[in-house]
């Protein structure tokens, strides 16, 4: 099993900056991918993604302003947001694919706001 837990949401002004964190433990040796997923009303979205060998993907509307990252060492992965809008207002949640059953992993979420 893996559990993952965000910190560092909260409020902040458009055109802020905030960082968001995950750290997983327990069976890491079986996580691949790890990345973040934002639920705001009636849309869900694949936010960003980093690959164990250190791959990133963004989604467009995300794209030049937020970098994931990931610290190995620490079972830490990172969203760093710049130039937040109030569109950014959502839950963020951290995933981990896995490379065993039950190949997904997700966090409880954490709350950004963006206040216009």
């Amino acid at each position: 099993q893996v559990q993952l837990v965000e910190s560092g949401g909260g409020l902040v002004q458009a055109g802020g900056s905030l960082r968001v964190s995950c750290v997983a433990s327990g069976s890491i040796f079986s996580i691949n991918a790890m990345g973040w997923y934002r639920q705001a009303p009636g849309k869900r979205e694949l936010v960003a993604i980093i690959t164990s060998s250190g791959s990133t993907n963004y989604a467009d509307s995300v794209k030049g302003r937020f970098t994931i990252s990931r610290d190995n060492a620490k079972n830490t992965v990172y969203l760093a947001m710049n130039s937040l809008k109030p569109e950014d207002t959502a839950v963020y949640y951290c995933h981990a694919s896995l490379r065993t059953s039950p190949y997904h992993a997700w966090g409880q979420g954490t709350q950004v706001t963006v206040s216009s």
